[in-house]
Formats: structure tokens, C-alpha cells, sequence
């Protein structure tokens, strides 16, 4: 299903992006070294709960994962990159950590993701990686306008992605969004521009480059969920929701975000 929003309830993502994009900041914040995954989950349900929103993980369960998801939040460390599961695990100096976060309230959804370092180490490959997956993301919010083809964002994130010299896997990307956390369209991080769906304004897509430093395989944690580089090397993702306008893109899970 490709869903276009109503004025009323773009007002609405609007809403719900902003507290995405709210609680993935405090999250980030609170994120130090010592801190267990557990509670990274136990802190995103206490404030998705006290918002008035609702998980879109915690009852998920796509032909993919093993079951219901059963957590608040992803959280994927290191060489997880995503679908991270929550579990017994404490935050080490340097740890690349992945919050990706999606909720609805008042019936629309909204998705982000963010990488960032733990404590005070900044090894240099995971800076680069990290900082290349938020330019394909820039890239690919940058290349959205009425008429344009999902083709032309993938190509735009795929670009970058290459450029700096990582392979791109395809088997999971970004994806529309609206009423429902994932809707048609599909949109890879590498593709042909001129090629796909035609946007139009109303249509809200989660776009989310990620990448893994050597390798371009994924492998199946043995909780049925997270998914890891095959071997072994850290990743990255990046992740916004969108809505395209008359003029472009609106980005919607900036914190603070308020309508233009």
C-alpha cells in the first residue's frame, strides 16, 4: 500500500515525528558508559507511554524475526546494524551504538535512527562511517521534490555510500510510511535515478542509509532479530521520516520539530 496524507494528518506526523525525534535525543544523552541496553528500553517505554504513543516494535513480528519483536526500541552495538534486541549488555568506552525508534500516535507513524559514540573514544573509521551514512542520508532527503523517482533518492544515497567506500546491501532499506510503520515504497540505498514511484506531495518515507565497514553480509543473531556484519566489523545507520511538499522534503523527526 502507498498511503498519501491528508493535511491533517501530516499535522499529525508532525506531532509524532517530533517525539521520535525528541526521545532518540534524550536517549542519546543518557547513553554513557555503563549503561545497560535494558535500560535504554525500560527509558524509551516510559516515554513513549507517557507521550500518549505506542510502540510499533513491541508487538511486531514480520516473516523475518524470530516472533514478536517484544522491545521498545532497537538498540544495535558495535557490528549489529539492525533490528538490534535489547539485552544484558553494558555500554563500553568507544562502543558505536545504534538507537533506531518508531512510534504512532493519533494514527500515523514516524521512524529515525541515529549512530553515535559511547564515552570519550572516537576511533577514526567509526567517525567516517557514521558521518557517511548521515551525508547519504542528507543526499537522499536532498534529491526529494514533487515528480522525482524513488530511483533518484536511491541513487543519490548510493552515491555517497560508494564513494566512500562501502559495498551497499539492498535486502533492507527505507520504505513509506503513514498509518502503518512499513508501507510500499521499497526504497533501496543504491538504485537508478528516473527509475520507480513518482512522489507526490502528502507521501511520507522513512529514508535510512546504513552500511557495515568491510563487508556487505548480514547475519542473523541468535535471538532471531539483530542483524550483524558477517564479519564482525562495526556498522552505521542513519534514519529520518520525511514528507514530501510542494517544494521538497519536510523533515520530520528533527527534535523540537513544529510545522514550517
Amino acid at each position: 500500500m502507498i498511503e498519501i496524507l491528508s493535511r491533517p494528518m501530516l499535522d499529525r506526523a508532525r506531532d509524532t515525528g517530533a517525539l521520535v525525534g525528541d526521545i532518540l535525543q534524550t536517549l542519546k544523552r543518557r547513553s554513557t558508559v555503563g549503561t545497560n541496553l535494558m535500560d535504554i528500553d525500560r527509558w524509551a517505554k516510559k516515554m513513549i507511554t507517557e507521550a500518549g504513543a505506542q510502540s510499533c516494535y513491541v508487538d511486531y513480528a514480520p516473516s523475518f524475526g524470530r516472533g514478536p519483536f517484544g522491545h521498545y526500541i532497537c538498540t544495535a552495538v558495535n557490528d549489529a546494524v539492525l533490528h538490534g534486541r535489547p539485552h544484558d549488555y553494558s555500554l563500553a568506552d568507544g562502543d558505536l551504538l545504534t538507537l533506531d525508534l518508531a512510534v504512532s500516535r493519533s494514527g500515523v507513524a514516524a521512524d529515525a535512527a541515529i549512530s553515535f559514540l559511547v564515552g570519550k573514544a572516537r576511533p577514526a573509521d567509526s567517525v567516517a562511517m557514521i558521518e557517511t551514512t548521515e551525508r547519504a542520508l542528507a543526499a537522499g532527503i536532498a534529491a526529494v521534490k514533487p515528480g522525482a523517482r524513488i530511483g533518484d533518492l536511491s541513487h543519490a544515497i548510493g552515491t555517497v555510500l560508494r564513494e566512500a567506500g562501502y559495498s551497499v546491501n539492498t535486502e533492507f532499506g527505507g520504505h513509506g510510511i503513514g498509518s502503518t510503520m512499513h508501507q510500499d515504497p521499497h526504497v533501496a540505498n543504491t538504485g537508478r535515478p528516473g527509475r520507480g514511484y513518482k512522489l507526490r506531495p502528502g507521501l511520507l518515507l522513512a529514508l535510512e542509509p546504513w552500511v557495515m565497514a568491510d563487508t556487505a553480509t548480514l547475519v542473523t543473531d541468535s535471538d532471531g532479530w539483530t542483524l550483524r556484519s558477517a564479519t564482525g566489523c562495526r556498522t552505521a545507520h542513519s534514519e529520518h521520516t520525511i514528507a514530501v511538499t510542494d517544494d521538497g522534503a519536510e523533515i520530520l523527526t528533527l527534535p523540537g520539530h513544529t510545522r514550517p
